[in-house]
């Protein structure tokens, strides 16, 4: 028998799991953007998706496996990376393979930022082939790479443990399989399976980029900068392992912010049953219920609050949660609290009221338009 490359078999045992408990004829689908790791990914799941529930006592049975690709539109040649990503899936023996252009309507630069809008187009796309074609699961190539960028990220911003706690494996029709494989490893496969994959230029630092001869229109995302730039500095600095760790990290939190998210949302919908009904557009707490709350409850709930009521929640950090604690446990009269996305927050007559930013301007203009770059 013909030895399996590492990598290789690191990625189908992952896909393996992710593939556990569907259905014979049940249809996954494979998130594939051209690049190492989601076709590393769509490799695996074309291999795997053969053999669901294979053991010594089974022979198991079939899943069908398709893939789709999302072209955002955002630079020169990306139509042509997708037609290329799509031959190969449809190489890999993958079936249906779906090639969607980006909606960019309901996105704004101004309330998601770049990245955030370019993700909201993509997840609405991941989500809309879902539903058209039946398909029961959608796997997402991010790697251990990818979540320990993310848990840095978040620390950085000060954004508290949810943050920290990374990307979760499962979320709805979404898994991410790959979360416990580096990225040198998808690209292993890749070279494995004679597969090529792209590389997007925005993922490039700003030096490497120009010797590419890549053209992403001078912006470089925080992501690519933490790649290429803080975590070797870590690993230098530290030892080898910093992405290990944080990634465990993420782990370990996870379970622990479920918990507390889901007691401050009870806490959050009693302070929204002991107000008043509020004006329109307004959300409104009962400040009273908040203040008997334990602190790591109450300050979970109104970060919850600030992003229900509109703030975004990569800019929503905790010097501004601190600040909507103050309007409650420490209530002198201040004035409103500016968060992230427009959106304020008040205190009068017992209650906190929070209110989405506007959704145009007096010139017509909604904020929509078509971001600068992407992320896989």
């Amino acid at each position: 028998m013909a030895r399996v490359d590492p990598a290789v078999a690191a990625a189908r045992n992952a896909v393996r799991a992710a593939l556990a408990g569907l259905g014979p004829d049940d249809l996954v689908l494979v998130a594939c953007s051209g690049g190492a790791d989601s076709l590393a990914l769509a490799a695996a799941t074309a291999f795997e998706a053969r053999r669901v529930g294979r053991s010594v006592r089974s022979r198991g049975y079939a899943v069908r496996a398709g893939a789709v690709l999302v072209d955002h539109g955002l630079q020169a040649g990306s139509a042509d990376v997708a037609a290329r990503a799509a031959e190969q899936c449809r190489a890999l023996g993958l079936d249906p393979v779906l090639v969607r252009s980006a909606d960019w309507s309901g996105t704004a630069l101004d309330t998601e930022g770049p990245e955030g809008a370019a993700r909201t187009a993509r997840y609405r796309a991941l989500e809309q082939a879902a539903a058209r074609t039946g398909a029961a699961r959608v796997l997402l190539g991010h790697t251990l790479d990818d979540q320990a960028e993310q848990v840095l990220l978040g620390l950085a911003r000060g954004a508290g443990a949810r943050s920290l706690a990374g990307m979760p494996r499962e979320r709805g029709i979404f898994r991410r399989p790959l979360l416990g494989l580096r990225r040198a490893q998808t690209e292993a496969v890749c070279a494995a399976s004679g597969l090529g994959w792209w590389t997007d230029p925005t993922n490039l630092l700003p030096d490497a980029e120009a010797d590419a001869g890549a053209a992403a229109g001078g912006f470089t995302p925080l992501r690519s900068l933490v790649r290429g730039r803080a975590l070797p500095v870590l690993e230098d600095t530290l030892g080898p392992g910093v992405a290990e760790a944080l990634a465990r990290t993420a782990d370990q939190l996870r379970d622990d912010a479920d918990l507390l998210d889901s007691l401050a949302a009870e806490l959050l919908a009693r302070a929204q049953a002991e107000s008043a009904e509020p004006e329109a557009g307004e959300q409104a707490l009962d400040a009273e219920v908040l203040a008997r709350a334990h602190p790591a409850l109450r300050r979970r709930a109104l970060r919850l609050a600030a992003l229900a009521a509109g703030s975004r929640p990569t800019d929503t950090t905790t010097r501004h949660v601190d600040a909507l604690d103050a309007l409650v446990v420490s209530w002198t009269g201040q004035g409103p609290v500016q968060l992230p996305g427009g959106t304020r927050a008040r205190r009068a007559c017992g209650r906190l009221f929070l209110r989405a930013a506007p959704t145009g301007n007096s010139d017509g203009w909604t904020g929509v338009r078509p971001p600068t770059t992407t992320q896989e």
